[in-house]
C-alpha cells in the first residue's frame, strides 16, 4: 500500500497525493464506474482513506455517486464548467501512472514497467518544477512498433513527450551493470506500474 504523501509535488494544489491518484482514476475514464474497492485496490489505500476523500469530492461536485444494489459506484462529473479543465489538468500531472499502466497491461511480452525521472522524482516527493517528458523503462521483448504507437497515443493525451526505452530482463536483472544508463537509472527513483490484470468483482 502506497503511504499518501501530503503536498503532493507533483500537483501542490491539490490537498494529498491520494486526492490526485482517486481523480486520475476516475476523471480520466468518464465513462466507468468505480465501487470504492475498486478505487482502493487501483490507488493503493485503505477503503476508510478512499471514502473519506471520495466523500469530500463528491460533496465538492466533482464526483458524482449511485447506489447500484448494495454498492456505492462513483464516477466523474461532467456537467459542470470545472469537468474539462480539471480533468486536463490531472491528466497531466497525474495521468502518467494510470493511462501508462492501461496502455502497457496490453502489450505481449512486456515483463514489469518502471516511470522514471523528473515526473517519478515529483511523484516520489522530490521538489522541483514540473516534469517535462515521461520517461518509461520496459523490461521484455514487447514489439518496438507497439510500443512507440502507445508512447505517440499517450504523448498527445499527457501533452508531454513520452520516451519509451527496452531493455532485456537478464540486463535489468543484472546485479551490476557496465551499462551508464541502467545505473543512473537504478539509482534514482522509479515508480513501478501494476501490469497485473485487473481483479474481476463480479
Amino acid at each position: 500500500m502506497r503511504p499518501m504523501k501530503i503536498s503532493p509535488s507533483l500537483l501542490p494544489l491539490l490537498r494529498s497525493q491520494l486526492q490526485g491518484e482517486l481523480l486520475a482514476a476516475v476523471l480520466l475514464h468518464p465513462e466507468r464506474g468505480f465501487s470504492l474497492t475498486d478505487l482502493a485496490r487501483e490507488v493503493g489505500a485503505s477503503h476508510t482513506a478512499v471514502l473519506r476523500e471520495v466523500n469530500r469530492l463528491v460533496a465538492a461536485g466533482i464526483l458524482a455517486d449511485q447506489r447500484v444494489g448494495r454498492t456505492r459506484v462513483v464516477s466523474a462529473r461532467t456537467d459542470t464548467p470545472l469537468a474539462r479543465p480539471l480533468t486536463d489538468l490531472i491528466a497531466v500531472s497525474f495521468g502518467p501512472l494510470p493511462l501508462l499502466t492501461e496502455g502497457l497491461r496490453a502489450v505481449a511480452g512486456v515483463e514489469r514497467a518502471y516511470i522514471y525521472g523528473s515526473w517519478a522524482a515529483r511523484y516520489k516527493g522530490e521538489p522541483g518544477p514540473p516534469p517535462g517528458d515521461i520517461d518509461v523503462l520496459v523490461v521484455g521483448a514487447p514489439d518496438s512498433d507497439e510500443l512507440f504507437d502507445i508512447a505517440e497515443r499517450l504523448g498527445r493525451r499527457l501533452r508531454r513527450d513520452v520516451n519509451m526505452h527496452r531493455v532485456s530482463p537478464s540486463a535489468w536483472a543484472t546485479a551490476e551493470t557496465d551499462d551508464p544508463f541502467l545505473t543512473s537509472v537504478r539509482e534514482r527513483p522509479l515508480v513501478e506500474l501494476d501490469l497485473s490484470a485487473p481483479e474481476d468483482d463480479t
